[in-house]
């Protein structure tokens, strides 16, 4: 067992710039004192609502090891073990490029429109049977989650996966100067912060800040089927790199899909990964998850990894939350199958959570219900891009449809008349409705952005009686899930 601490008083000062006031050594790092654990640094971030500082006591009354600051808070005892620095976020990104700069680990960077975390998280599953494994938590994708991320990383860790995220151009290409993937992933490119992009090329353009430090050998690994797929490739070569993996339906593909097999509980795959052909299963329903499988295992085999056994952990995957987790509550109507991915939404990922909805067979007498809440950040085509899901929700078979939000107003007036319909002005007034609605048999979809605040409508469904999750749970591919 490794006893060595993650950080020792010195290592922090060296990378920081900072002084202590005496030594110590932590096993961890943390930004908030409402999960620290005893033996970890506390880092006070100072952000535009709350400010660290004011929190460094409590941090070290929970048997914080330390406190990362950029000024002393008034209310500490003389000795309190401190490490002081000029900024508390910038000593943090130093904190990650000394974590990387120590590391002999392989490291694979995902982003993408949609899949990152989902991506990412079937990576640590695939690659953590075989060495020590080291991915980001949750989302931590942005500009404090990524530096965070590399600094928690253990010392002996082989493989280092991190998400990284933008609504932003500009954003990746300061990310991946810390993090320098030997692979990079680029999901797809999908209609997502489109407020702030004028086109999907410029979303592709940002995205493509991915390569811009990847290392000489590194790999990029690119969505064939995606329509700006050849943009990216193009950008990939502009910034020198020279190994491109496809992977996709399209024949030529490096990596292809060969024969899919969808099931309510996940789905059998036939495909090429390095010129071996593998069939696999994979643990989480939905042709999104079958086609993402694809880039994690071409990153395996980039990254010197076992594909065969890496194929084989696909079959343990399991929903994140919020992010397709279904559970079987029994309410006051009998029992009823709950769809949850309310953690975010856009247009490609709502229409592969109706595709899984239309997989979800209702039990007799049931009906598949989808409730729906704003996408944000769409910009001048929210409206068309929230009525263009009419089609989906037919060909799905979709009976009931529940929507919330001004945009969702565009998509409610279009749905035909035969499909029974209702909106409400916001989650907390659609909740209710849905509420009543739910009845024995149904299966109930609950999907939209993080800001429509879709949990709440969750929350009122579990509140009808006991639940429990269902071990067939799948992620239908949410903002930042595959």
């Amino acid at each position: 067992m490794n006893t060595q601490p993650l950080w020792t008083s010195n290592e922090v000062a060296s990378a920081t710039g900072g002084t202590n006031t005496r030594d110590w050594q932590a096993s961890g790092l943390s930004i908030n004192t409402r999960t620290i654990a005893p033996g970890e640094l506390f880092i006070a971030l100072q952000g535009p609502v709350f400010d660290g500082h004011d929190f460094v006591a409590d941090a070290l009354a929970k048997g914080a090891a330390g406190a990362l600051v950029h000024r002393r808070p008034e209310n500490l005892d003389d000795d309190a073990p401190l490490s002081l620095v000029d900024d508390t976020l910038g000593a943090l990104w130093r904190l990650g490029a000394a974590a990387h700069d120590r590391s002999s680990a392989k490291f694979i960077a995902v982003t993408g429109s949609v899949g990152k975390t989902g991506t990412k998280e079937a990576l640590r599953s695939c690659l953590g049977p075989q060495a020590a494994t080291f991915a980001s938590a949750k989302s931590l994708n942005n500009h404090w989650g990524v530096p965070l991320s590399l600094a928690r990383m253990p010392r002996d860790t082989v493989y280092g996966v991190f998400e990284l995220g933008m609504n932003h151009p500009g954003e990746i290409r300061e990310l991946v100067r810390l993090v320098k993937p030997d692979v990079a992933i680029i999901t797809t490119i999908a209609a997502a912060h489109l407020e702030f992009f004028e086109s999907l090329e410029a979303i592709a353009d940002a995205k493509a800040e991915i390569f811009e430090s990847l290392k000489p050998d590194g790999t990029a690994i690119l969505n064939i089927d995606n329509a700006l797929y050849d943009h990216l490739v193009k950008r990939a070569k502009e910034t020198g790199v020279k190994t491109i993996v496809s992977f996709g339906r399209d024949a030529k593909a490096d990596s292809r899909l060969i024969k899919f097999s969808a099931g309510e509980h996940g789905s059998d795959v036939t495909a090429l990964i390095g010129g071996q052909e593998l069939s696999y299963h994979v643990g989480q329903p939905g042709e999104h998850w079958a086609m993402n499988t694809l880039a994690v295992l071409t990153a395996v085999h980039a990254a010197g990894a076992d594909v065969k056994r890496a194929a084989a952990a696909l079959s343990d995957l399991s929903a994140l939350a919020g992010r397709g987790e279904r559970h079987r509550i029994d309410g006051p109507k009998g029992k009823f199958l709950l769809i949850d991915d309310a953690y975010n939404a856009n247009p490609a990922s709502v229409r592969a959570a109706i595709s899984l909805l239309a997989q979800s067979a209702p039990e007799k007498g049931g009906r598949r219900i989808a409730v729906l809440g704003d996408m944000l950040e769409l910009g001048k085509t929210a409206g068309k891009l929230h009525s263009d899901l009419v089609q989906p929700l037919v060909e799905a078979k979709v009976d009931l449809v529940f929507t919330c939000g001004r945009h969702m107003q565009s998509l409610h007036k279009n749905l035909p008349t035969k499909m029974q319909a209702v909106h409400a002005e916001d989650s907390s007034a659609v909740a209710p409705l849905v509420s009543d609605a739910a009845a024995k048999g149904d299966v109930v979809l609950v999907k939209g952005s993080l800001g429509s605040r879709m949990a709440v409508v969750i929350e009122a469904l579990k509140a009808l009686g006991a639940s429990r999750s269902d071990s067939g749970a799948g992620s239908t591919g949410g903002q930042d899930a595959l």
